[in-house]
């Protein structure tokens, strides 16, 4: 997950990550705060918290800017900081079945 501290919606997406780490053992969580712009471009930070499996963004967004922002997630509720629990075992589930 890449973040920056000054976005509040980092520390929602981790525990929603954590939560479902703590069921899947071939899930494992790593934290990199993007601490400058320099940082962010360098590698494509499309805003806090994106969610990267192996280097490719679960939720891609190709309008998405490159920056120090927060990044905002569609979901059934509506716009939100953070995807929903839900939507990220979607996600990685769409992975596995592609990894097949």
């Amino acid at each position: 997950m890449l973040y920056f501290d000054d976005c509040p919606n980092w520390q929602i997406a981790d525990q929603r990550l954590a939560a479902i780490a703590a069921g899947r053992a071939d899930v494992v969580v790593t934290r990199h705060r993007i601490d400058t712009v320099q940082d962010a471009e360098r590698v494509g930070f499309h805003g806090s918290p994106s969610i990267l499996v192996d280097g490719v963004d679960l939720f891609p967004e190709p309008s998405a800017g490159v920056g120090l922002s927060c990044r905002v997630y569609r979901t059934p509720e509506g716009l939100s900081g953070s995807p929903t629990t839900e939507q990220l075992r979607a996600a990685l589930s769409r992975l596995d079945q592609d990894a097949r």
